[in-house]
């Protein structure tokens, strides 16, 4: 018999295949595939919440709220350990209400210079978790491991205000001084519904990796790190997933 993780091979490879097309894509290939991969030792599903990211080594910066969406894989290790993977295909770091600075154009500059900036960078994230279940049902379970991203955007938006908020924007693509690969460490504690196998949790990132490139531009010559507090519902796929996987 054929071990379960060759199936995780390839639901990779089209999620990653599919990253570069829609959210609906992706969302297709996990129906099709969600009742074949689901078993007592496997479980397959989508993952999707709320995130609020944050940078460090911006001392006026300030965090600000996502929403991220993926899948997950629970796999069984032994008896109530599990190892907890996936990849979040749209998940966002970043903050918000970061200084002005130069666009070297003096037009732009008189219109963002009393202004703050919005910097979004986004990231396919790959959590890898070591995952225990505990208590009298085994419903409740904590998770630590370590999170990997890889960037696919980076934007600086500069923002101001005339006559409504923000009426005034421009966007700025900073790809060129944002690292291309991020990791850190991560951990959080959840709940799991009986019925219908839903999770519901809180996971927190702390980056350990400085994102900004080598420059000697004043505006990104500093040391910078991404962190996130997730609210994350995971959701079992396909009729294969059975309330035994507890």
């Amino acid at each position: 018999m054929r071990h379960p993780f060759y199936k995780i091979i390839y639901v990779l490879l089209f999620f990653f295949l599919g990253s570069f097309q829609t959210a609906k894509g992706q969302v297709l290939i996990s129906l099709l595939f969600g009742e074949k991969l689901n078993s007592p030792n496997l479980e397959f599903g989508l993952e999707g919440g709320f995130n609020r990211s944050n940078l460090s080594g911006i001392s006026e910066a300030k965090g600000y709220g996502h929403f991220h969406l993926g899948f997950y894989f629970d796999i069984r290790l032994k008896n109530d350990l599990w190892l907890n993977t996936g990849v979040r295909i749209k998940s966002h770091a970043g903050a918000q209400n970061i200084d002005f600075y130069s666009l070297n154009d003096p037009e732009l500059d008189a219109i963002f210079s009393r202004g703050t900036i919005k910097r979004k960078i986004g990231y396919f994230y790959v959590p890898i978790h070591l995952k225990y279940h505990f208590g009298a049902e085994k419903q409740f379970f904590f998770q630590a491991g370590g999170q990997i991203g890889l960037r696919n955007r980076a934007q600086d938006y500069f923002l101001s205000s005339f006559i409504n908020s923000e009426d005034a924007s421009f966007e700025l693509d900073i790809r060129d001084h944002i690292k291309g690969i991020d990791a850190g460490l991560s951990g959080g504690i959840g709940y799991k519904l009986r019925k219908g196998g839903v999770n519901l949790g809180v996971t927190y990132y702390q980056g350990l990796m400085n994102i900004m490139k080598t420059s000697t531009e004043g505006p990104y010559n500093y040391t910078s790190k991404n962190s996130n507090l997730y609210l994350f519902v995971r959701i079992p796929i396909g009729a294969g997933y059975k309330e035994s996987n507890l």
